[in-house]
C-alpha cells in the first residue's frame, strides 16, 4: 500500500479481463459551507485549494503533527502511559490520515496541470515527512517502555496497535546505531521520492499514434467515432485504456497492434528504466543495512506469506498446474493465427507475438465460446451497470447509496454518493465516482482512501470517505459509455475496495478499511468479481442501450461459459509478473527489461517485443506492491474459496451472508489478521480447490475441513 491508501486494479496483468490507493471552478463545485448543508457535514474535504495554499497547509499539517511527536519523544520515559503516548501518537495519526489527502490526492485527478504539480510536490514532502517521523528513536524509545509495562487497560486491538508500532520502529533500525538509522532515513526518503516521480511521468504521458482508417479495420464504427482526427483526417490513437485494449483485441492489421503494443509498453521507457533500476538498488541496500537477505523478504514478513521461499511454493505450484493448460492454449491460439494469415495475405512467422496474444485470445473466445463482443458490448450502458451494481451491493451488504446533490468535487464529471446502514439509517461513509479518462489523470482504475473510518478522540466513529477513479469511455452526445464486459468486472473490483473502505469500523486510523496485510487487500474486491459472472446478477446490471431489452439467454450463456476461456495464458500471465517482481527484488540490482523478457518467454513462451521494457509502466512496482505483486494470486484463492463455500452454496444475493461478510471481513479492517478473518467466517482453516474449480481446473470443489 502506498502512502496514500490507493488499492490498484490488475490493470497490467492480463488481456481480455484487466482488473491490476479542482483549482477551476465547474458548475458543479461550491463551496465547503454549501456542502456542508447539502447533507455533507462530516466530510470536510476541499477540492479547490490553490498551489499555494497547498504549499502552506502542507507545512501547517506537518509542523502540527511534528509537535506531537516532539511532544511524546520529550516525555518522561518514567512515565509513559496509554493516554499520554499511544493515545497521542493515534490521534496524532488520524488526524494526519485526515488532513493529507486534500493535499496528495489531487496529481491524479485535478484537471489543472498546476494544481497536480503542486500536489506531487506536496506528496513529496509528506512522504519525506513520514520517513521523518517513522524514525524517531526518542518515541520509539517511549513506545517500546509502554510495550513493557503491559497496561491492563489496554484493548485487543490496542495491544495489537501498540506492537504494531514497535514493529514497525525496529523494521526501520531503530534498536541500532545512529550511524544505521541515518543510512536508512536517507535512503529512505530517495526512495520515496524516485517512486513519486515514477508515477507522476506515467501519469502525464500523453503519447498518441495516428492510422489511417484501413489500419484499423476491424474496429467498430462506435470505437473509431470516439478518436478525434488529425487535419488529414487520419484517426489519433491515444494509449488510455478505452483506446488501447479494443484496439489490441479487435484490429485485424499485425503492423497496427505491433505498433500500438510497442508504444505502450515504451511508455516513459528511458526515465523509468533508471528509476525503477536504481529503487531496486536502494531497496536492496536498506534491506540489507537491516539485516535481511533481500528487499523481497523485508516486505514479506509482514505479509501472510512471510517470506520469500513460500511465495516461491506458492508461485511454482501455480505454475505446475497451469503449465500444460498454457502449452495447449497456444498451440490453438498458433492455428488460429496461421490460419489467418493464410486467408488475409500476412506473413506467418512461427510465434505467437506479444502484439498478437490479446487479439487472438479474444478470438479464442469466440471461436470456441461464440462470444459476440460487438453485441454483448450494446447491454452494458454505464449508467445501466452502475445501477446494477448499486443495486446489488446495497442488497448484498444492507445499505443504500444516494447522490449528494451539489456536491463539492474536483471535476464537473464526478459525483459524490452518501451510504446509509439500511436498517438503522446510520450514514457510515461517503464516495466519489470519477469514471472517464481526462489529460493529466491516473490512468488506470482504482480505490484512493480519502479518510480513514475509525473511531476519533471523542469516542465516536468518523465518517470514511473513498473515491473510485476509472478510464472508461466517454458517452457522446449521440452515444453512451458502453462498456466492455472485463470493464464490469473492474467496475465489480474496484467498488468492492470501496466498500472495504466505507464499511470499516476499527478503533485506530492504522487498520482503517484496506489497510491488512498486502496479500490480503485483494481478498474482498476479487471475491465480488464472481458476480459479473452469475446469471441473475448480470440480468440486474444489463440493459440494451437502445431498447432496454434484456440480454438473450444464449448470449448470457456463452458469456458466462467464456470465463474458464484462456484460463492458462491468463493466469501464467499472473505468474510471470508475480516471478519478475520477487526476481527483481531478490537482487542488489537487475536489468530490468531482460528479467522481463525473460520471465516471458520462459512462462508465457511468448518474446517480449524488442526494445521496449514493460517494467517502465508497471506502476505497482513504485506504488507498494514490490515484492508482493504475487498479492494478487494469493488473494484470488482466498476470494474463491469465500464465494463457493458461502455465497454459491448458500445464496449468492443471499443477505444473511452478505451481512456476515460485511461484519466479519469488511468492518473489521486491518484490526484482526486475515488468515484468522478466514478462518471465523469459512468456519474452517482455507484451500485453493476453489480457486482450480473458478478456472474450469476440477470438475468439483472438494472442502478440507481443519
Amino acid at each position: 500500500m502506498c502512502v496514500l491508501g490507493v488499492v490498484f486494479c490488475r490493470t497490467l496483468c492480463s488481456f481480455s479481463k484487466h482488473r491490476l490507493r479542482m483549482t477551476i471552478p465547474s458548475r458543479s463545485v461550491v463551496s465547503a459551507r454549501d456542502c456542508s448543508e447539502a447533507g455533507n457535514s462530516r466530510n470536510t474535504l476541499r477540492w479547490d485549494l490553490s498551489p499555494a495554499e497547498i504549499r502552506t497547509t502542507t507545512d501547517s499539517l506537518i509542523a502540527r503533527i511534528k509537535k506531537v511527536y516532539d511532544d511524546v519523544g520529550s516525555s518522561n520515559i518514567e512515565n509513559v502511559s496509554v493516554e499520554n503516548t499511544l493515545e497521542a501518537l493515534a490521534n496524532a495519526k488520524l488526524d494526519y490520515a485526515s488532513s493529507r489527502h486534500i493535499l496528495d490526492f489531487p496529481q491524479y485527478v485535478c484537471p489543472n496541470k498546476e494544481v497536480r504539480s503542486a500536489s506531487t510536490e506536496a506528496d513529496k514532502k509528506l512522504s519525506e515527512f513520514d520517513v521523518e517521523i517513522s524514525m524517531r528513536e526518542d518515541v520509539f524509545q517511549r513506545i517500546t517502555a509502554l510495550q513493557k509495562k503491559l497496561p491492563d487497560n489496554l484493548s485487543p486491538e490496542g495491544k495489537r496497535f501498540l506492537d504494531r508500532l514497535v514493529t514497525l520502529g525496529q523494521r526501520k533500525g531503530l534498536h541500532m546505531s545512529t550511524d544505521i538509522q541515518e543510512e536508512v532515513k536517507r535512503t529512505s526518503k530517495l526512495i520515496s521520492e524516485l517512486s513519486i516521480e515514477f508515477n507522476k511521468n506515467l501519469n502525464e504521458d500523453n503519447t498518441f499514434l495516428v492510422f489511417s482508417e484501413h489500419e484499423l479495420g476491424g474496429l467498430a464504427d462506435s470505437y473509431l467515432n470516439g478518436l478525434e482526427k488529425t487535419e488529414e483526417g487520419r484517426y489519433k490513437v491515444t494509449l488510455e485504456y478505452p483506446h488501447y485494449y479494443p484496439l489490441m483485441k479487435r484490429c485485424h492489421n499485425p503492423e497496427t497492434r505491433r505498433k500500438m503494443e510497442t508504444a505502450f509498453h515504451s511508455r516513459c521507457k528511458e526515465v523509468n528504466t533508471a528509476i525503477l533500476e536504481q529503487l531496486i538498488q536502494l531497496r536492496a541496500q536498506v534491506a540489507d543495512i537491516l539485516g535481511y537477505s533481500s528487499h523481497a523478504n523485508y516486505m514479506l514478513e509482514i505479509n501472510m506469506a512471510k517470506n520469500a521461499s513460500n511465495v516461491s511454493d506458492f508461485i511454482d505450484t501455480f505454475h505446475g498446474r497451469l503449465k500444460p493448460i498454457g502449452i495447449k492454449e497456444r498451440k490453438y491460439i498458433l492455428a488460429l493465427k496461421k490460419r489467418e494469415c493464410l486467408m488475409k495475405g500476412y506473413l506467418f512467422d512461427g510465434q505467437i507475438n506479444a502484439w498478437d496474444l490479446p487479439y487472438y485470445m479474444n478470438q479464442v473466445e469466440q471461436c470456441k465460446f461464440a462470444v459476440n463482443k460487438d453485441k454483448l458490448i450494446e447491454y452494458f450502458p454505464l449508467q445501466v451497470v452502475t445501477e446494477g451494481l448499486f443495486d446489488i451491493y446495497q442488497e448484498l451488504l444492507g445499505l443504500t447509496f444516494t447522490e449528494v446533490e451539489h456536491a463539492h468535487v474536483w471535476h464537473e464529471n464526478v459525483k459524490l454518493f452518501s451510504v446509509h446502514d439500511a436498517e438503522t439509517g446510520e450514514e457510515i461513509g461517503q464516495f466519489y465516482l470519477d469514471l472517464h479518462p481526462r489529460e493529466g489523470k491516473y490512468g488506470h482504475a482504482a480505490c484512493f482512501g480519502l479518510l480513514p473510518g475509525c473511531r476519533g478522540p471523542d469516542g465516536k466513529r468518523r465518517l470514511p470517505v473513498a473515491a473510485m477513479v476509472a478510464n472508461f469511455t466517454k458517452p457522446r452526445k449521440d452515444w453512451p459509455s458502453l462498456l466492455q464486459h472485463h470493464e464490469v468486472e473492474t467496475y465489480f473490483h474496484e467498488f468492492g475496495h470501496v466498500m472495504h473502505e466505507l464499511c470499516s469500523k476499527t478503533t485506530f486510523s492504522e487498520f482503517s478499511g484496506t489497510l491488512v496485510e498486502t496479500d490480503f487487500v485483494e481478498v474482498p474486491s476479487q471475491m465480488l468479481e464472481n458476480w459479473v459472472w452469475e446469471k441473475e446478477p448480470l440480468r440486474r446490471m444489463s440493459r440494451h442501450y437502445k431498447d432496454g431489452s434484456p440480454i438473450p439467454d444464449n448470449l448470457l450463456d456463452k458469456l458466462i461459459a467464456s470465463r474458464v476461456a484462456n484460463t492458462g495464458l491468463m493466469n501464467l500471465r499472473q505468474v510471470v509478473l508475480s516471478k519478475v517482481d520477487q526476481s527483481l527484488h531478490s537482487s542488489s540490482s537487475a536489468d530490468t527489461a531482460e528479467v522481463f523478457a525473460k520471465h516471458c518467454q520462459d512462462i508465457l513462451g511468448v518474446p517480449a517485443t524488442p526494445g521496449t521494457n514493460m517494467t517502465a509502466s508497471f506502476s505497482h512496482l513504485a506504488g507498494g506492491y514490490d515484492g508482493q505483486y504475487y498479492s494478487y494470486l494469493w488473494s484470488e484463492v482466498y476470494s474463491m474459496d469465500i464465494f463457493f463455500s458461502r455465497f454459491k452454496q448458500e445464496g449468492i444475493m443471499n443477505p444473511k451472508v452478505g451481512k456476515e461478510y460485511r461484519r466479519v471481513i469488511l468492518e473489521a479492517g486491518g484490526s484482526v489478521d486475515g488468515i484468522d478473518m478466514l478462518k471465523t467466517f469459512l468456519g474452517r482453516a482455507p484451500c485453493q480447490d476453489a480457486f482450480f474449480q473458478s478456472k474450469g481446473l476440477i470438475k468439483t470443489q472438494e472442502t478440507q475441513t481443519s
